[in-house]
């Protein structure tokens, strides 16, 4: 009968077989994925001939003193300006329910559409036509809307 085995020995990998093994997995893979290294490798290729590399790579040198035309960019007075309009429109925005902003979209789209049915024609108004208009519900009901909403605008400008 054989002797019990007592003890399990690893075997150790010189550094040149260790080398060796991970030259041989990157054999492989490179065979595997060939198809999509020739890819890369013609894109890569294409970038070169138009500049792009040559350019990213002077933009990567140039980062700090691009980083530094960055900021101060930003910060001069337009550009915080602009950031502070966009924060307070996305406020106003999403202050107003969904729901009113979508009527408010297809009457507006509704009504650019007449507008422009009509617009051709270069006829005057006169007091008399407008005065009767506001017999028409339709925009009658724009008036009110439009008069109710300064109303409110004005109440908020009190505070």
């Amino acid at each position: 009968m054989a002797a019990p085995i007592t003890s399990i020995q690893r075997k150790q990998l010189t550094q040149e077989e260790q080398q060796q093994e991970k030259l041989n997995e990157l054999q492989t893979l490179i065979a595997e994925q060939q198809q999509s290294l020739n890819k890369i490798l013609e894109l890569t290729a294409e970038l070169d001939k138009a500049g792009v590399l040559d350019a990213m790579n002077a933009m990567v040198k140039a980062k700090d003193d691009l980083m530094g035309i960055a900021v101060s960019q930003v910060s001069r007075e337009p550009m915080t300006n602009l950031i502070n309009n966009l924060m307070n429109t996305a406020g106003i925005l999403t202050s107003i329910n969904p729901e009113v902003t979508e009527s408010l979209k297809k009457a507006i789209a509704s009504g650019i559409q007449d507008a422009e049915l009509y617009k051709g024609n270069g006829d005057k108004v006169s007091i008399f036509q407008v005065m009767t208009a506001l017999n028409d519900p339709n925009i009658n009901r724009a008036v009110k809307y439009g008069l109710d909403f300064l109303k409110g605008m004005g109440k908020g400008l009190e505070d």
